[in-house]
């Protein structure tokens, strides 16, 4: 199934200014996996600048979402998808642009960390740049830079020849963290980044995500209500009916999924009557 794109005179084979303050906007996806129609209809604007959390029940199509938006899901054998994701205004899936590019600005975070073991801890924040072709004038300055970002310079600056393996769990996602930004994206997408660490390792996650969006967008994946409502802010919850594809529900600020949601589903789902 091809990609549909309805709006052509917004197309561009141009990203845009790499420094730009980024707005995402999904504008009526769809995702299957073969002939499993497996999300959709989803439209959803992902400010600038701030937090967007997306929560929902295990198998909703949150993931997936997430994977359509650094355009990941096209890599799975028999994926397809329709619809559009703008990036200040720029499809990222129009004929002229490259998925490498997206890659570059739309970086991504996974649930497990997953530093490269046998490098050291600043060959794994420099690791990016070399896998994207892209050269820094001053390395140590970039590895510096990219890990008191991500919350972790105090404790490795002394050791940054070490395995990057060697990391506490939530060492090791700050790293992970390091790492995506240093190809400077405009996004950090993350998937459930807090799920596998320990409550002080999860507090200086969300920290760094504070941090982060004075220069870039996140958007999070997330099963823990209370880290959404600590961190995000605004919220999209997604579902899934039986024989039906993933879809949101409702969206909106934080504030109103959690405290005056308009469908009842929203409201049993945030005050865990199910999920």
């Amino acid at each position: 199934m091809a990609l549909a794109v309805s709006r052509k005179e917004r197309t561009t084979n141009v990203l845009g200014d790499t420094d730009a303050a980024a707005e995402l906007v999904a504008e009526d996806v769809h995702a299957w996996f073969g002939t499993h129609h497996v999300l959709g209809p989803i439209s959803l604007d992902m400010p600038a600048n701030s937090v967007t959390a997306l929560i929902g029940p295990s198998g909703c199509g949150k993931s997936t979402f997430l994977r359509i938006i650094n355009r990941m899901h096209e890599l799975v054998n028999g994926a397809q998808l329709a619809g559009q994701i703008w990036l200040n205004g720029v499809d990222i899936y129009g004929a002229d642009v490259r998925p490498t590019d997206v890659r570059r600005r739309i970086g991504m975070v996974f649930q497990k960390p997953n530093p490269f073991p046998a490098m050291t801890i600043a060959e794994n924040v420099l690791s990016g740049l070399k896998l994207s072709g892209m050269k820094t004038g001053d390395a140590d300055a970039l590895v510096e830079d990219c890990l008191t970002r991500a919350g972790l310079w105090r404790e490795v600056k002394d050791r940054l020849k070490k395995p990057g393996g060697a990391l506490s769990g939530g060492q090791q996602q700050r790293l992970c963290i390091a790492r995506s930004l240093a190809i400077h994206p405009q996004v950090l997408l993350m998937d459930e980044p807090c799920s596998a660490l320990d409550p002080t390792s999860t507090l200086r996650i969300e920290d760094t995500m504070r941090e982060l969006i004075k220069e870039i967008t996140i958007v999070i994946v997330t099963h823990n209500m209370q880290q959404a409502q600590r961190i995000s802010d605004y919220t999209a919850f997604f579902n899934v009916d039986e024989g039906k594809p993933g879809a949101i529900v409702e969206s909106g600020t934080t504030t109103h999924i959690f405290e005056d949601p308009s469908d009842p589903r929203t409201s049993d789902y945030v005050h865990g009557r199910f999920g």
